[in-house]
């Protein structure tokens, strides 16, 4: 069984603990949402999963599929099944959509993926999420809107086939029939396999489409309360300010940092070397 087991996990950021102890276990095919206020820890989660090297895990553990995964470097963690769909995609010059992905789906084969099967598979992807045909001759999110960059991100996800897919408000950034686009998509790859989800996700219209079975609300970097569909429900319509209440919670919150930076710009680096995330 692929399940991700996350215990007392604790995660800091130049010297600045964000998560403070999580204990967490995502079953394979499972779907899960991660709440909470901006600023609480959600994205650090996340990335300290996938392996961004901005983040320092301090205590605790994370495996998945029995392994030990803070030993691997990023690269290593994808080949093992995990993707992250990233809440700011970066721009990539230089390196095409359909270089970058070719090189992605060859590092998980033993055998090369033909031309005929990659142009076959890539065309699909573009077509379903609608995007131009001209996307995979495009450099990677270069000139992107913000919507192109997000279905850009499912359709690596499609291609790619994870086994664990960690979604960081995949939804911000587009329209309300992108929206349902992507949600499509994302139901209909896990119809297709046994992917566990993992969504970050402050949209209820979103998350009434993606359907998670649990949820998970994330306040000052612990996990505060858990619950199923309804949590996420109740927490549309009232807000944080119950849960405040009920667990004796003082609110914190905290600007956004403005400096984004992706591990993806790693990851290609390595790609180009013969190395693939």
């Amino acid at each position: 069984m692929k399940n991700l087991m996350i215990k007392d996990l604790h995660v800091s950021a130049e010297d600045k603990e964000i998560i403070k102890g999580i204990d967490l276990e995502i079953e394979e095919g499972s779907s899960h949402v991660l709440m909470g206020p901006n600023g609480n820890g959600k994205s650090t989660l996340l990335a300290a999963i996938m392996g961004d090297p901005r983040f320092t895990v301090t205590q605790g553990s994370i495996t998945y599929d029995g392994k030990d995964i803070l030993s691997m470097p990023v690269n290593e963690r994808s080949i093992a099944g995990i993707f992250l769909g990233m809440q700011y995609p970066q721009e990539i010059p230089g390196v095409t959509n359909s270089d970058f992905l070719r090189a992605a789906m060859n590092v998980r084969r033993e055998r090369p993926v033909s031309l005929f099967e990659f142009i076959k598979s890539m065309d699909k992807a573009i077509a379903d999420m609608r995007l131009s045909e001209d996307l995979a001759h495009r450099f990677l999110n270069e000139g992107f809107s913000g919507g192109e960059k997000k279905r850009n991100e499912i359709i690596q996800m499609e291609m790619l086939k994870p086994s664990l897919a960690m979604l960081d408000e995949i939804d911000s950034g587009l329209d309300v029939d992108a929206i349902k686009l992507v949600a499509d998509a994302i139901n209909r790859i896990r119809e297709e396999s046994n992917m566990s989800l993992i969504i970050v996700s402050h949209y209820e219209r979103f998350l009434e489409y993606v359907r998670p079975e649990f949820t998970h609300v994330l306040v000052d970097g612990k996990i505060v309360v858990s619950g199923g569909r309804d949590l996420y429900e109740k927490v549309d319509s009232e807000g944080y300010d119950w849960i405040y209440k009920e667990y004796g919670i003082e609110p914190r919150f905290e600007a956004k940092n403005n400096e984004r930076v992706s591990i993806g710009t790693c990851a290609v680096k390595d790609t180009l070397k013969g190395d693939m995330f």
